[in-house]
């Protein structure tokens, strides 16, 4: 008899083991379908001319800004080190 219920038990596992793994698939599944919508959303939005020169610009925008930051920044370095 322990035989019978050690492949009885043993079965049993492989079976929720295999349930479990199915729902891992299938939620695997669903985000890889999800991000390429989004990827696919993304690139037609893109495709619309006026969207891309405004995200480009606004970019733009911020690459000027974070170059003014930075040389307020080396400008206050200078100015410490002429004060030294």
């Amino acid at each position: 008899m322990a035989i019978k219920e050690f492949f009885k038990k043993a079965f049993s596992d492989m079976k929720e083991s295999a349930k479990a793994q199915h729902e891992v698939d299938k939620a695997n599944f669903e985000a890889a379908k999800a991000e390429s919508k989004a990827n696919f959303q993304e690139a037609k939005a893109n495709s619309n001319p006026e969207v891309y020169k405004k995200r480009v610009s606004d970019e733009r925008e911020a690459q000027i800004a974070e170059a003014n930051e930075r040389k307020a920044a080396a400008e206050e370095r200078i100015e410490k080190a002429k004060n030294q």
